[in-house]
């Protein structure tokens, strides 16, 4: 009898424990900055989320730490970043320790009734069946145990790029509500039609999204729960239009997040009810924030820090954002963002930021902003998106907000510059940063391990790899011994990029001809193709080509990968491969992206 009465006690214990913890939402929208009206967007027709901002604390300085969903939310659901886990480049699988674990699974052993409706997008091979109690476009909330908390998220695609490219079957989608002529353009866009009509569109479909939050918060209201639960609304990542998703800066990676705390959960809130917080946070946060608010402990393995909750912490002085390579295209960026300023470090200066991906040409607003920068219509502001990138960069966000105004050389700002680039290097050896490694080297480096084992053991000399890689991407000729000594480097993550570091210095690196041409034997494809990228631009495409035809009838998609993105920027030299790139596009067209638009362009940039 003792027993019994024992073990009740315990269950009622439990139980009662569960009903003082809170019920968490998150609606999440896709690919939209913070264009609404409680944010001070002129254009924004956002009422339910204005309300909500109304009755919540709107944070002014969240950040997407990536600026492409599938490493932003990897970074969310595992609390870590995706450079220190291996998740870093687009949609690539990969697998990660058994012991790493994301915040679901924290959550349901807590007694947390967890569902997904419906958006995962890990970039990770495991089975998403751990993490979810429920999972799809019927998870919700209200099919939990009773008087069980939930956690619930919910994800809308209404505002993702892909909403306002041309709708051939519902053409009644393609006509904004409103006179683009009305809108207020950043500076860095042309004010041509095609432009001023995606704005349009796009403004239309966060309206639409804002109707869709809005009925999620009716629908909790008359379900009882809305005094119980607390409500998060952010966005994945930056806009959907050209120079916002993909993009390192705020126009990529600042997102609106509003969270309301009902009255019974107030004593939680950062701020009274309406109030803004200026507190810098990224998702890297987001996981350790949810748990501290469940009052459950965070997994050792998790980098960010709780900004509400019991185990809510101090600011972090800046968020860390990085990239890689997105959809087709490798262009590897670093970035610290503190209260004001950005710095940015380009990995691959050589590229522009708008290299040719397919996707996103589907817009219109993306062809005719092309075509008319090429046409020479294209202001200096508004042609930096398709030009070669300097290797470094610093913004002052407050006085810039678009971010166009480079102050890298300005000695007003050296202090300033210095301070942050060091807080990147901290931050980029902290975290074990694996994105330098070409993604055709990586199953040769990591043998069985997972790629974060490998890159948290002394087999992966990452300081050395980022000294090289600085120096390469420089664009200092004084460097050039160095790139030479790299290129017969016994690790081959180094001759990478001492290789492409020839390639970035062009004409400059004339003298590391015969380096360079001894490196096509090298072991490694990947240093083979950098190495003969560099050959070629030096006019040596005799020596270039067996190692392009090599890599060209490769069945190891990533080779194919950055052969195409080598050849791309050769661009009338690549005319002579063009029968073994359409013969390679199409046996590999399964496989990876097939790149129709250079196969139509027979890899001519000049008329992409």
């Amino acid at each position: 009898m003792k027993k019994w009465f024992a073990v009740l006690l315990v269950a009622i214990s439990a139980h009662g424990a569960q009903q003082d913890r809170p019920n968490i939402l998150w609606i999440v929208s896709e690919d939209n900055s913070p264009m609404l009206g409680c944010y001070g967007d002129p254009d924004a027709m956002t009422p339910n989320l204005d309300k909500l901002a109304e009755r919540g604390v709107r944070y002014t300085r969240a950040f997407a730490n990536s600026p492409v969903c599938s490493s932003a939310r990897s970074t969310l659901v595992m609390g870590m970043h995706p450079v220190t886990t291996g998740m870093i480049n687009h949609r690539r699988r990969i697998d990660i320790p058994e012991w790493l674990e994301a915040y679901p699974v924290a959550m349901r052993k807590a007694g947390y009734y967890c569902t997904n409706n419906e958006k995962t997008d890990y970039n990770f091979t495991r089975s998403h069946t751990a993490e979810w109690d429920e999972r799809g476009n019927n998870a919700h909330y209200r099919n939990r145990p009773k008087d069980k908390p939930f956690f619930a998220v919910f994800n809308t695609g209404i505002t993702h790029e892909g909403q306002f490219f041309p709708n051939a079957k519902m053409p009644e989608r393609n006509k904004p509500s409103r006179d683009p002529k009305s809108f207020t353009l950043p500076p860095y866009y042309p004010d041509i039609s095609e432009v001023r009509h995606d704005y349009a569109i796009y403004h239309d479909r966060i309206t639409e999204m804002d109707a869709w939050v809005g009925g999620l918060l009716k629908q909790l209201e008359k379900e009882g729960l809305a005094d119980d639960t607390i409500v998060f609304y952010y966005s994945d990542h930056g806009g959907a239009l050209i120079r916002g998703k993909r993009s390192i800066r705020d126009s990529g990676t600042r997102v609106p997040l509003i969270v309301y705390f009902p009255e019974k959960w107030e004593h939680l809130a950062p701020a009274s009810p309406g109030s803004t917080c200026d507190r810098l946070v990224s998702f890297v946060d987001f996981s350790a924030t949810i748990l501290s608010l469940a009052g459950v402990k965070a997994p050792s393995s998790m980098q960010g820090v709780p900004f509400l909750g019991k185990s809510a912490g101090s600011e972090k002085e800046f968020v860390f954002l990085y990239r890689n390579r997105m959809d087709e295209r490798f262009d590897m960026m670093r970035a610290v963002r503190d209260n004001r300023y950005r710095y940015v470090r380009h990995y691959t200066p050589h590229r522009p930021y708008g290299q040719p991906y397919a996707y996103p040409a589907n817009s219109n607003m993306h062809r005719a902003w092309r075509n008319a920068w090429l046409a020479g219509e294209c202001n200096a502001v508004q042609s930096q998106y398709w030009e070669p990138k300097s290797p470094e960069a610093f913004y002052d966000t407050q006085v810039d907000p678009h971010e166009v105004d480079n102050l890298i050389d300005d000695p007003r700002q050296a202090e300033r510059i210095s301070n942050l680039q060091k807080k990147l290097e901290g931050a980029m050896l902290d975290a074990r940063d694996m994105g330098f490694i070409p993604e055709s080297m990586m199953s040769s480096l990591i043998g069985n391990k997972t790629l974060y084992e490998y890159a948290q053991s002394q087999a992966y000399p990452l300081g050395r790899i980022k000294a090289m890689a600085d120096m390469a991407t420089s664009r200092d000729p004084a460097f050039l011994p160095q790139l030479k000594m790299g290129l017969g480097d016994k690790n081959p993550v180094v001759r990478y990029w001492a290789a492409m570091g020839c390639t970035v210095l062009g004409e400059s690196a004339m003298e590391a001809m015969p380096d360079l041409k001894k490196t096509l034997d090298d072991a490694e494809i990947s240093v083979r193709i950098a190495a003969a990228e560099a050959l070629a631009h030096l006019g040596h495409m005799e020596w270039a080509a067996p190692v392009f035809r090599e890599a060209l009838v490769s069945r190891d998609g990533d080779v194919l990968l950055e052969v195409v993105n080598a050849l791309e920027f050769l661009g009338e030299a690549a005319y002579i491969f063009t029968p073994e790139l359409v013969d390679a596009m199409q046996d590999a067209s399964n496989r990876k992206n097939a790149f129709q638009h250079i196969l139509n362009k027979k890899c001519n940039t000049a008329v992409y």
